[in-house]
């Protein structure tokens, strides 16, 4: 029993040295491709990380733009901002302000409305141009410029069509209808929001999805079809458990930008309409829109926006790996 103890014992530190001489065996055989990806962590590093760091650091203070430390000149004022703790998530999220839940509750559908139809639309132009069709080309070529123009173009574009006297009030007054204020109005903002959301997001699903289309065997299709399966039943038992590693990708990228989709909001409306303001640009209003600026709730904000991604995408993967689970078994 002693020895069966030693040699138990014994085993322990050879267990817990793998993971390093897994890495040394790494770094031996692709030594090139570590230092490949040194510069790219260094910048990264410097990117993000610290970036990230600081703002988690300054969540916990009360900083502002009163009381940071700056040089002016050969002056140089010290840092007077003090450790508060929690207390910028608790007035954040429970304070009487009440900020915090009307914009979380817009945001969310924002996000669920903008990449619930940007995928459906994306989807059903991939299935059609994914056909053989006369000038299939110029056709994809047309629906691709939404994406390839920058999007502060595209949108200081629907601005103007927007307008109060804009094409689509024009159009809406030909028909005998009275178009409302679409950057004033706060319902037509918000519907507004979507729309022009929708069109810049729908060429990036389209492609996505035409990429994953052409990848299914048509075999698969002609063999449904000789089963005897309409088009609803290849649809639904071909096509979208095809396209399902693509579907689930591109859902997620959609969700992480859409959430974050500061452009569309700020450049379509600006900063002081408050009833279409989503989390991230509450959070550029509490730092650049005010005085004294909010270094610090503005902060708060952000990472309470990157932890809601995070639970959501460790959630959504994990639905995703119990799903195929299912589907394997």
């Amino acid at each position: 029993m002693t020895v069966a103890a030693e040699g138990k014992h014994a085993r322990r530190p050879g267990r817990s040295s793998r993971p390093l001489q897994r890495l040394k065996n790494s770094y031996d055989q692709h030594w090139y491709a570590w230092a490949m990806c040194i510069p790219v962590v260094l910048v990264l590093g410097a990117v993000v990380a610290y970036p990230l760091a600081q703002g988690v650091y300054l969540t916990f203070t009360d900083a502002t733009s009163q009381n940071v430390g700056r040089t002016i000149g050969v002056n140089s004022i010290p840092d007077t901002f003090f450790w508060v703790g929690l207390k910028n998530y608790t007035e954040i999220l429970t304070g009487s302000n009440n900020q915090f839940w009307p914009h979380f509750t817009w945001t969310v559908i924002w996000t669920i409305a903008c990449v619930t139809l940007t995928y459906a639309i994306g989807l059903g132009l991939a299935i059609v141009l994914n056909r053989d069709l006369r000038g299939r080309g110029p056709y994809r070529m047309l629906l691709i410029l939404p994406w390839a123009v920058p999007t502060f173009v595209t949108i200081f574009a629907w601005r103007l069509i927007l307008a109060d006297d804009g094409v689509v009030n024009q159009f809406l007054t030909t028909l005998g209808m009275s178009g409302p204020s679409w950057l004033s109005d706060p319902m037509a903002q918000k519907v507004a929001a979507i729309g022009v959301n929708i069109w810049c997001g729908v060429p990036f699903m389209m492609v996505s999805m035409l990429g994953g289309l052409q990848s299914i065997p048509k075999e698969i299709y002609e063999a449904a079809q000789m089963d005897g399966a309409t088009p609803w039943q290849r649809f639904v038992h071909v096509t979208l458990p095809g396209l399902r590693p693509v579907s689930s990708t591109v859902i997620l990228l959609g969700v992480i930008w859409t959430f974050n989709q500061f452009n569309v909001i700020f450049l379509l409306f600006g900063g002081n309409s408050d009833s279409v303001q989503i989390l991230v640009t509450y959070a550029y209003r509490l730092f650049f829109g005010q005085q004294p600026q909010d270094y610090a709730r503005s902060a708060t904000v952000g990472i309470i926006c990157l932890s809601l991604l995070v639970v959501f995408t460790s959630v959504y993967r994990r639905w995703l790996k119990r799903n195929d689970q299912g589907v394997l078994a």
